[in-house]
């Protein structure tokens, strides 16, 4: 066997091989970053593009929401005019007596303040305001149900990369064994002791192992490329998640039932609505009555005509009043549109009616896979305990020659698919947990 010489020469050249590994090494790590489920999330909170065009409504909603756009407040308008003009004239007198003058310049200038309020307007301003503060729940609403969708996704993304990561770990075990398995094959055959029938069937084995570790490993890269999605950040940032999945086996319908009639923002937007609808109502009855308002204003004029009776003129003053106007008859449209938002008012409450009966049914539906999959996990639990004992038991008679080589690869297949069926399970049970979370309006990072 040949022997690496230790001289000082190859002693340098072994340190620059080692530095070099080390160097590789501790970039790979650099790039693979540790990433936990709440940073994940915190990145999503701020880079998702459907929370930030959804923030950006409820910004306009909390500007509209003012006493002066329901029209409590008066509008006040100033003005300004100016104007001049040069012109030759010539004026007969009743004497027959004419005057000429050249380049005579009349100017004129205006300006002033007024003021238009409406002080009574059927209530109407009231009920718009109203309107306007339910408007900006709603949206308010709204960017939590984008948070929540959100977190959700992220959520279901995640634990994704978790299961396909430990799936990546499983199916490189199972070619652990193969490639044992072949190895031990081929040294029989070297000793004369094996068949080359054994080595081929080995190699088929082996070889089916690598390509399903392979599609594994892809299925992982692609887990990751929809989490970098999700979070709205380069889809080609390499890293790893935590491996563990944890499941909250205390969920309890009833106190989901409560939550989710406090909490579920697609009832709490039906309740806005038909609260607004209400308010519509109001707003269109507000219209029977008068509308009072008041006017004020102060007016500045100055003008200058030299062939005028009046050469020069100047006057300034203050100017008030009181206006007062009623509908009487429009055509019966006053009652047409209140037979409508009285109609409005009915398609809102069914429209509640409606999405409660929704809710309640994904509530219970989510629930009831909730069970099914913890019951799952149990059962799946128990057999991959089973298959890992059954596969150590095979694999060490096999070590000692006392099974055949098929005997092992159908502990190693149940093995895997125990593996598979357990994960599976788990993380099922983990979705049914996130969307019962988020129909009861309570999911959170943490």
């Amino acid at each position: 066997m040949y022997k690496w010489p230790f001289t000082k020469r190859n002693m340098k050249k072994l340190n620059f091989i080692l530095i070099i590994l080390l160097a590789a090494f501790v970039q790979n790590a650099a790039a693979q970053e540790k990433l936990t489920l709440q940073q994940a999330i915190t990145i999503a909170l701020q880079n998702n593009y459907d929370i930030k065009l959804v923030n950006n409504d409820l910004q306009i909603a909390k500007n509209n929401t003012n006493i002066g756009n329901a029209g409590f407040l008066p509008g006040v308008t100033g003005s300004f005019a100016t104007d001049g003009s040069r012109q030759n004239t010539v004026q007969t007198t009743s004497t027959g007596a004419e005057r000429v003058a050249d380049g005579v310049r009349n100017t004129s200038m205006n300006y002033g303040v007024a003021l238009d309020w409406t002080i009574f307007d059927g209530f109407k301003m009231f009920a718009t305001y109203d309107k306007l503060k339910e408007l900006q729940k709603q949206g308010e609403v709204n960017a939590k149900a984008a948070i929540l969708t959100t977190i959700a996704d992220v959520i279901n993304s995640y634990y994704a990369v978790v299961k396909q990561q430990q799936l990546v770990v499983a199916n490189d075990s199972a070619l652990d064994i193969s490639r044992f398995r072949l190895t031990i094959a081929d040294n029989k055959l070297q000793l004369g002791k094996g068949s080359k029938l054994d080595v081929l069937a080995a190699q088929v084995d082996y070889n089916t192992d690598t390509s399903a570790y392979l599609q594994q490993k892809n299925l992982l890269q692609t887990s990751m490329i929809t989490l970098n999605q999700v979070m709205a950040r380069a889809i080609d940032t390499k890293f790893t998640a935590e491996e563990d999945m944890d499941i909250d086996y205390k969920l309890n319908y009833t106190l989901l039932q409560e939550q989710t009639l406090q909490l579920n923002p697609d009832l709490q937007n039906a309740f806005i609505n038909k609260k607004v609808a209400e308010l519509s109502l109001k707003e269109v009855k507000g219209q029977r009555y008068p509308v009072v308002g008041v006017n004020g204003g102060y007016a500045f004029s100055r003008s200058a005509n030299p062939t005028g009776f009046n050469q020069k003129f100047r006057g300034q003053g203050i100017s008030y009043g009181l206006t007062a106007s009623m509908n009487i008859f429009n055509g019966f449209l006053q009652r047409q549109n209140e037979r409508n938002a009285k109609v409005q008012i009915n398609s809102s409450e069914v429209e509640l009616e409606k999405t409660k009966q929704t809710i309640n049914a994904q509530l219970l539906t989510a629930f009831e896979n909730y069970k099914t999959s913890l019951d799952l996990l149990k059962v799946e639990t128990k057999n991959v305990d089973i298959a890992k004992q059954n596969l150590d038991i095979t694999l060490a008679k096999y070590r000692l020659g006392s099974i055949a080589p098929l005997e092992l690869r159908e502990a190693q297949r149940n093995a895997i698919n125990a593996i598979t069926r357990f994960l599976d399970a788990q993380y099922q049970a983990k979705l049914t947990e996130i969307s019962l979370k988020e129909i009861s309006g309570t999911l959170n990072i943490q």
